[in-house]
């Protein structure tokens, strides 16, 4: 298992509203293992995120205010270029994927849904013994 992300309107459980849950459903993005829930494979993304917003993905968790600044730094991005930029990362990504990511984001950020990362959990749990990247070590 790796870092998985949800959004959630607390930190502490997977709380969405009806509503939300169909806004999500009505993305049909290109994201890592999009659910149409908003769950994605956040390990994929933590580069990209990283470049384009100084933001580190990994957290346990984000607030909306922080979903806010990612939205606003994915608006600002030339997609294009950040896909480019992207090609020597542990996971590069494509336009498609950073303009989904801008969209998630923006959606998340006008609904005040913060993001839960599961990667923190699982190390504060002890359930995973984990590099400094949190890439390759094994339970």
């Amino acid at each position: 298992m790796g870092l998985d992300t949800y959004p959630s309107r607390t930190r502490d459980e997977f709380v969405l509203t009806p509503e939300d849950e169909a806004a999500l459903a009505g993305l049909d993005l290109p994201l890592c293992e999009w659910m149409g829930s908003g769950s994605f494979r956040g390990k994929v993304y933590l580069d990209i995120v990283y470049d384009v917003a100084d933001m580190n993905l990994c957290e346990e968790w984000i607030a909306p205010q922080d979903v806010a600044r990612l939205a606003e730094a994915f608006e600002a991005c030339d997609a294009a270029a950040a896909a480019r930029a992207s090609k020597g990362d542990h996971y590069p990504v494509t336009v498609d994927e950073v303009r989904a990511l801008r969209d998630l984001f923006r959606l998340c950020a006008d609904r005040g849904i913060g993001l839960i990362g599961s990667w923190q959990r699982m190390i504060r749990s002890g359930t995973r013994r984990e590099t400094a990247w949190g890439f390759g070590a094994g339970p």
